[in-house]
């Protein structure tokens, strides 16, 4: 069993939000892969069902980027999934938009979101950093995270969430170096 977890804020205001890029992963996870309607369940939507021979859980957190592993928390203490076998898509200033990079571990450099997963779960999940660019001048990067995506930007977000849909089973297996390398070779 693995989950699949997608960072965003729940407020419909936020929906095309650069903080939503997890959200929007989830979202075609779920649409190509043919998961179950999404219920209301451990303070997230919840969808589950099989990609290739793995059972898949998707969760998108409805508590708010800064107290997502309260969420996750939940999920995983019921249903006994090992925390190795969480991933969680989310965004990264420090990426260029459109770019991936993926982790196993490591500090949240000062992501709320991931800073909530760490304190309820640990550290020891797979991170896929989703790269937002950074704010422009005069910009805060609060500011920027929760700035919508520019026309031209939605097309790098539409080919990356695209890339990663493609590379998915490579992912699932837990080879993040090779889904790294597939995902960025296709920009």
């Amino acid at each position: 069993m693995l989950l699949l977890v997608g960072l965003g804020n729940p407020d419909p205001n936020n929906t095309n939000n650069r903080h939503n890029i997890g959200f929007l992963v989830i979202d075609e996870i779920n649409k190509q892969f043919k998961l179950s309607k999404q219920k209301p369940k451990f303070k997230g939507l919840l969808t589950t069902g099989n990609i290739g021979e793995q059972k898949v859980y998707a969760i998108k957190p409805l508590t708010f980027m800064n107290s997502s592993g309260v969420c996750i928390k939940e999920l995983i203490e019921y249903f006994k999934i090992n925390v190795k076998d969480v991933f969680v898509f989310h965004d990264d200033m420090d990426i260029d938009i459109g770019k991936v990079k993926v982790k196993f571990g490591g500090s949240s450099a000062g992501h709320n979101g991931i800073e909530s997963i760490d304190k309820n779960i640990g550290k020891n999940y797979s991170r896929i950093r989703i790269g937002i660019g950074r704010p422009k001048k005069n910009n805060t990067g609060a500011d920027h995270v929760l700035d919508n995506f520019s026309s031209e930007e939605k097309e790098d977000v539409e080919g990356i969430t695209k890339n990663i849909i493609e590379s998915l089973s490579i992912l699932i297996k837990k080879d993040l170096d090779l889904f790294s390398s597939k995902i960025n070779q296709k920009l």
